[in-house]
């Protein structure tokens, strides 16, 4: 049983959530921050390694260039100011996986402050803007390795000094839901501008929370804690309602609630104390000797702001406006950069959007399930499914018929109007071979062509069916509907 289910409502109702995330995000980058070391996932342990990332004597820090372009992209999405001036410090401590004894990172001059990220944009929600307090450049610890050898740990440096941005919020957020549509909107923005893979299985996007109960109506901030070892968005949400929850016990029984770093046990559904949680000075920060002040020019920055891409918020309004999509249509089509751009090709093309977005939504996006592939890898492109829709706009193939000839492009990449014909799918028009389809049915099911006749209209759809059966679904279902209401007088 989880605590949420233990503590009862009258108690909890009394308290309201203070949330504060501060997300750690791997830049898309071939190097690492300050060396040449390559910053792909997955290497064998320790050989993505050199004496810079390794902290070794004499090694110099020297800034990856790259990496500063895509903070400062990611800065300018979140409306943040963009500093022309920030500094690089060590915040210094002591763990098997940081060689150095130190992190480079940024503290009281960062490379950016002061933006935001408007959630619950739909037509159906009101908007709710989340201060975002400074994204900095730091680099990355290496990882510590508990299932490699038993009762040992074991210590991976591939990832030491790999790129990130720190995107820290304000305490805006009050409740777990909303931070899920926190991250799920930064994520899919951090995506769109090609800033990150933020692929958190992989570590390339990583949560921290801040948490805190106070009295509904207290507008002075409680003693929070920090909840680490989330591995997903839902994690996260399950994290924050079971912190919550004891923080709202202890604060009902009169107890303190002590400042530290709790870790989220997500198999027991429950959070555990770590260790104290540190302040700023227990970092001793001071500036990064071997790295001079990072200057931006205003040029520059304003340059990179106008080579932004289409945001997501920005894409989901023009869809609405060119395309009439609805809230749910939205949040599918717009869910990741290629599928949107897969949807709109085809739309554009096919000139239907809403034939378009269903077949998106259900056959391929089914496919893609199925199959565990990404849009990227489909085989079907957008030009392949745009005439596979216009066969059946044409009415040279029935919707089941395209059905079949989809499956059939999935398997070997051809060509709709190649299979069709190959397939013996192509719908048959013409009045001879109909009539004959249809002599046969009557024939075939006199008792019921009678009723037909008779007026029991519900039948046609019967007799459709075993039509499109006898023509292995060739036969045209409009002209077949013809015949049979003219053969029955109607």
């Amino acid at each position: 049983m989880t605590a949420a289910a233990v503590l009862p409502a009258s108690i909890r109702d009394r308290y309201e959530m203070v949330v504060g995330l501060e997300v750690h995000v791997q830049l898309k980058t071939r190097t690492k921050a300050f060396c040449n070391c390559s910053a792909q996932f997955g290497g064998t342990p320790n050989t993505n390694t050199c004496p810079v990332c390794l902290g070794l004597p004499g090694a110099l820090p020297v800034l990856n260039a790259q990496a500063v372009e895509l903070a400062v992209r990611a800065a300018h999405s979140f409306c943040c100011k963009v500093n022309e001036v920030s500094i690089f410090a060590r915040k210094n401590y002591f763990y098997p996986d940081l060689p150095k004894g130190y992190q480079i990172t940024q503290y009281d001059r960062p490379l950016a402050e002061h933006g935001r990220l408007v959630i619950g944009e739909r037509p159906d929600s009101s908007p709710v803007t989340i201060r975002i307090t400074r994204v900095h450049l730091e680099e990355d610890a290496g990882k510590s390795l508990h299932d490699r050898y038993p009762g040992s740990t074991a210590i991976d440096l591939n990832r030491a000094g790999v790129p990130l941005i720190e995107i820290v919020s304000e305490p805006d957020l009050r409740s777990s839901r909303d931070a899920g549509a926190y991250l799920r909107v930064l994520k899919q923005t951090l995506e769109f501008l090609s800033v990150s893979d933020v692929n958190m299985e992989e570590g390339s996007l990583r949560v921290d929370a801040n948490i805190s109960a106070r009295l509904k109506g207290e507008t002075r901030l409680g003693v929070k804690s920090e909840v680490k070892n989330m591995n997903s968005f839902s994690g996260v949400e399950r994290a924050l309602e079971a912190e919550f929850v004891r923080q709202c016990g202890l604060l009902d029984a009169g107890e303190p609630v002590l400042q530290q770093t709790m870790l989220w046990d997500a198999t027991r559904e429950e959070v555990r104390p770590a260790r104290s949680k540190e302040a700023s000075h227990d970092y001793r920060y001071f500036p990064e000797p071997d790295l001079p002040p990072l200057i931006l020019s205003q040029d520059w920055l304003c340059e990179i702001k106008a080579e932004l891409p289409e945001l997501p918020k920005d894409k989901r309004a023009r869809f609405v406006k060119e395309y009439g999509l609805g809230a749910t249509d939205l949040d599918v089509l717009t869910s990741s950069l290629p599928l949107a751009d897969y949807f709109e090709a085809v739309a554009r093309e096919y000139g239907d959007a809403k034939t378009a977005a269903n077949w998106v939504m259900g056959e391929v996006l089914g496919s893609l399930r199925t199959t565990n592939t990404s849009i990227a890898r489909f085989r079907v492109r957008p030009p392949d499914l745009t005439g596979l829709l216009k066969l059946v706009r044409d009415g040279k193939i029935s919707h089941s018929a395209a059905k079949r000839v989809f499956a059939s492009m999935l398997q070997t990449g051809d060509r709709p109007e190649q299979i069709a014909e190959r397939e013996g799918l192509i719908q048959v028009s013409d009045s001879d071979s109909l009539g004959a389809w249809v002599d046969a049915a009557i024939a075939e099911n006199p008792k019921e062509w009678e009723r037909y006749r008779g007026g029991e209209k519900k039948l046609q759809g019967v007799f459709v069916g075993m039509i499109m059966k006898k023509s292995s679904g060739r036969a045209d279902p409009k002209r077949i509907n013809q015949i049979l209401s003219e053969r029955a007088g109607g």
